[in-house]
């Protein structure tokens, strides 16, 4: 194409958003997405071996598709789960929509450790209130967690397993409430209410989860946005002024392409953008482009989990129905007597499919081969359920993404390496969250705990911090609306720049914060400020 005013590279969760919001602005916007558009028929819930499939698994390493690029995490706690495609990880989260609370924005404040956003959630309140209604979210209001919010839609029914669960809190007294889902639970925004599938994490062929593939992206698409599929960016250029002139990509043929732009924004999630910016070397720029304070790729967090699971004399849902049904925010604010800072929430996990539990059964000598197989299958079936502590991660340098020295994807960009170690404090929140899980599950009754994994090893589900924002350039990587601090043409929207991880699902605020940059540019368009 001829040069456009605004290139995006990445096609997720805070790229539909920012070209959504910025579209009303009528710039030539182009938007780069190294995989496709997903075929909701193709999706496991639509075949009855959707157990046993790979090709939706959040493991790239594992998935191996076209789009993909590997990931080394032979030096990390955790593998790291990733998808390209339209969509990006909107196509298989579990659609749990919190967002992070007020005191996540000021912990140094607070509790003395980490740092401060330069920005705090009054800040992004009116723009996650925005993204609610574009996203569709279910919930209901009145959660003494939070600031007053009305979610758009009723919240989910609580069904067997939240009715077994809340027994549990209200016995202890914790605080629990309906949780906040982009999933419907009435027709809304052209989509169709949930049928309890149950399969939200491996893609939601009703279409009733909210993936950005079928909420921000036909929107933006009719207002002019341009979206272009099979490109993967290898570089960002950089003109002799210093300032980014646009990208370099392989085609769907594999061929090198150049795309000159005026603006380029990032949204390639907290392993793509700093790979991508570190692979963007030059002689400005000799450790990686807009990385002078060295911290491109550094302080990634993760959100550890710790998962303890239960078996019940009662049926309760099975894998039916939306995972995430209710939430605990008990534990998430700093308590000294814990020792530990910060906290975690609890968010509620449903049973497995049939496959999986016969496999359990049979791992853990319930389930025999031969005469009993069918009895002991029924004792386990509809009778499991987990819940699964979110523990904030809090941001150590030594805990980076880099380039892979021998390993690249099928065009020969280097892959990204992880190293990363559970530090002490989320070692203590884990340990601390299992036992309160074990304590949940008593006091609702449970027959037995039947599995404790402390910590999940393949939780990397949430990629945080590695492009952190700040108004001390040698303390950051982009200032507080996201323009990197080195090159003033360039902008970074996705979870790359969260300061603390906070101890909840990250989707809703990586997305407020997109609106929040998208609208910081729009207030700037003709102004001086903008590039100066």
């Amino acid at each position: 194409m001829d040069d456009v005013d605004v290139l995006i590279v990445g096609g997720g969760a805070s790229a539909a958003a920012f070209a959504w919001s910025l579209a009303d602005t009528r710039m030539k916007i182009v938007c780069m997405e190294q995989g496709d558009w997903i075929d909701h028929t193709q999706y496991p819930a639509t075949s009855s071996n959707w157990e046993m499939r790979n090709d939706f698994s959040s493991d790239p390493n594992i998935r191996r598709a076209p789009a993909d690029y590997p990931i080394n995490n032979e030096q990390s706690d955790i593998a790291v789960a990733n998808f390209n495609g339209v969509g990006g990880g909107t196509i298989l989260y579990a659609a749990h929509f919190p967002r992070l609370h007020p005191s996540d924005f000021k912990v140094k404040t607070l509790d003395g450790v980490a740092d401060d956003w330069p920005i705090d959630y009054e800040t992004l309140a009116p723009f996650y209130e925005v993204n609610d209604r574009m996203m569709g979210v279910a919930g209901l209001a009145g959660d003494p967690a939070y600031p007053p919010k009305q979610p758009p839609m009723p919240p989910l029914p609580l069904g067997r397993s939240g009715t077994a669960l809340a027994r549990g809190y209200n016995a202890l007294n914790w605080h629990w409430w309906p949780a906040d889902v982009a999933i419907n639970t009435e027709a809304y925004g052209g989509r169709d209410k949930c049928i309890n599938m149950g399969l939200c994490g491996i893609g939601c062929a009703q279409g009733a989860k909210a993936s950005v593939d079928i909420t921000y992206w036909p929107e933006a698409q009719r207002q002019g946005i341009h979206l272009l599929t099979n490109c993967r960016v290898r570089e960002i250029t950089l003109g002799r002024n210093g300032m980014a002139t646009g990208v370099t990509y392989f085609d769907k043929e594999g061929k090198e392409q150049h795309q000159s732009a005026q603006m380029v924004v990032l949204a390639c999630n907290g392993i793509g953008t700093p790979r991508l910016l570190l692979n963007s070397k030059s002689n400005l720029f000799p450790d990686g482009l807009a990385n002078s304070s060295g911290l491109v790729g550094k302080n990634l967090m993760f959100h550890p989990y710790t998962v303890v699971e239960a078996l019940f004399e009662e049926q309760l849902d099975g894998s039916r129905g939306p995972h995430k049904g209710i939430q605990s925010h008990e534990f998430y604010e700093t308590d000294e007597s814990r020792g530990f800072v910060r906290g975690f929430s609890f968010e509620m996990h449903r049973g497995h499919g049939p496959v999986t539990t016969a496999m359990l059964g049979m791992l853990g000598n319930r389930v025999p081969w031969g005469e009993g197989h069918h009895a002991g299958y029924r004792k386990l079936a509809d009778r499991m359920m987990a819940v699964a502590a979110v523990c904030e991660d809090l941001p150590e340098e030594t805990n980076r993404v880099t380039l892979d020295e021998s390993l690249t994807d099928s065009n020969g960009i280097p892959a990204a390496k992880i190293e990363y170690r559970i530090s002490e404090n989320s070692k203590k929140i884990l340990a601390f969250a299992a036992e309160r899980g074990r304590e949940l599950f008593e006091a609702a009754g449970a027959a037995e705990i039947t599995r404790v994994e402390n910590p999940l090893p393949y939780a990397g589900w949430h990629n945080l911090g590695t492009a952190r924002m700040g108004n001390d350039r040698q303390a950051s990587v982009v200032n507080e609306w996201g323009r990197t601090h080195d090159v003033k043409n360039l902008f970074i929207i996705d979870g790359s720049l969260f300061v603390t991880s906070g101890g909840v699902n990250p989707t809703s605020t990586i997305q407020a914060t997109a609106l929040y940059i998208a609208d910081a540019i729009k207030q700037r368009l003709g102004d001086a400020s903008l590039f100066d």
